[in-house]
């Protein structure tokens, strides 16, 4: 089943990637050279780097190495993407150009003479113009207009995705009523930082313009609720260098990708970083209880999730609030009375038409929903996996700012 899954897989990457060289590069040109073996080795080429960025970052490859093949490889998914998405737009476009080319003003169109020219006399010259374009003129015409549309398209909306993750996540301020939280806590903010994916692509300037993003929100308390990291604590450290430097009392825990990259080991960085990781546990604060629980991942490694460790003994009359990585762990925190639980994981779906996959995964793609008592707020992440774009879907801080319904 698996084998049949993979050949299914790769037939649609040949048939897809076929199809655009195709329409970028064979239907643009009128006859074989250079401009259609340049496209194949460029197409070939993208596809190589992306695949072995993806393997390097896996197999802890020389970290050197990952970063060479993360910049064009990663950016290449992207790329590929939307040019076939547009590509694909473009063949409702075609035929409209083509008959619009076909019909335009036919009334001012010399007509070609059909009367024999005497002998001695000078051949008189043809009417030129797009609306006498041969077909084959015409077909090479609209392939060059749609493919040239369809590639500055995705090259634009790379560009602008990309420029978006790398200047840094925006701030989102939302305000979560709780019903058990005091009169004295009302106004209590909370900073929820998420998918902030350093590695071979987001380093260390990226982390400083986050933390310095979330010193600027002045917030009591700041959650880092997992994939931190995409890579090893050696090749990374100096990357999460800068969270030292978060004014407020920080918490941590554990994503998917911690998983990837050594979580105990990244455990232990965190705390040598000043950030108190929350693993199956729970810290009574003086107004509510902030719990933590393990990623899902780490079921794999005897190290996933405990709800009744994180939260059965706790008094339920206090305010819970509760930082799990993915939105899919809701149903355990409604079936242990949390009040509010803390997300990211999804992106929002980084990559519009991603969200309409993403939203199919989880029970809350962004924002915050009620699940019965529960509130689930699920942030859209600072950073990004893979290509360091995102459209569609902006990169954000929020600052959750909890009210007491006895204010």
């Amino acid at each position: 089943m698996v084998i049949v899954f993979v050949a299914l897989v790769l037939a649609v990457m040949v048939t897809a990637n076929w199809y655009v060289w195709r329409r970028l590069f064979r239907d643009t040109t009128s006859g074989p050279g250079w401009p259609r073996r340049a496209g194949a080795a460029l197409i070939a080429g993208g596809w190589l780097m992306a695949f072995g960025a993806l393997v390097a970052e896996r197999t802890g490859a020389p970290f050197w190495l990952q970063q060479t093949l993360a910049w064009p490889g990663f950016l290449w998914l992207a790329l590929s993407m939307y040019l076939l998405l547009g590509l694909l737009v473009g063949e409702v476009l075609r035929p409209l150009l083509r008959r619009w080319l076909e019909r335009r003003k036919p009334a001012e169109v010399p007509v070609r003479r059909t009367e024999p020219v005497p002998v001695g006399a000078p051949t008189p010259p043809e009417p030129e113009g797009p609306a006498l374009l041969a077909a084959p003129s015409r077909r090479l015409f609209v392939s060059r207009v749609i493919g040239g549309a369809a590639a500055a398209a995705a090259v634009g909306t790379v560009g602008v995705g990309t420029y978006g993750v790398l200047k840094g996540p925006s701030v989102k301020r939302v305000t979560v009523p709780l019903a058990k939280l005091p009169r004295g806590a009302h106004g209590y903010r909370i900073a929820v930082v998420s998918d902030i994916h350093l590695g071979p692509v987001l380093g260390r300037g990226f982390a400083q313009r986050v933390v310095d993003t979330i010193n600027s929100t002045q917030p009591d308390l700041v959650a880092v609720v997992g994939d931190l990291v995409d890579g090893s604590v050696k090749d990374l450290r100096p990357a999460a260098a800068p969270l030292t430097q978060l004014k407020a009392p920080a918490y941590f825990v554990t994503g998917n990708h911690e998983y990837f990259s050594g979580a105990e080991q990244w455990v232990e960085e965190v705390r040598r970083l000043g950030l108190l990781p929350l693993e199956n546990a729970r810290a009574e604060l003086p107004w509510f209880d902030l719990a933590g629980v393990n990623d899902i991942a780490g079921e794999d490694e005897g190290q996933g999730p405990d709800f009744a460790k994180a939260l059965g003994d706790r008094d339920p009359a206090r305010a819970c609030v509760l930082l799990a990585h993915q939105p899919v762990q809701i149903h355990d925190a409604v079936e242990h009375g949390v009040d509010l639980q803390l997300s990211g994981h999804t992106h929002g779906g980084q990559l519009w038409p991603g969200n309409l996959i993403a939203a199919g995964a989880n029970p809350t793609l962004a924002g915050l929903e009620r699940y019965g008592d529960t509130q689930l707020y699920v942030s859209r992440g600072a950073g990004a996996w893979g290509p360091p774009t995102r459209v569609g879907a902006p990169s954000d801080i929020t600052v959750i700012e909890l009210a007491s319904k006895q204010a």
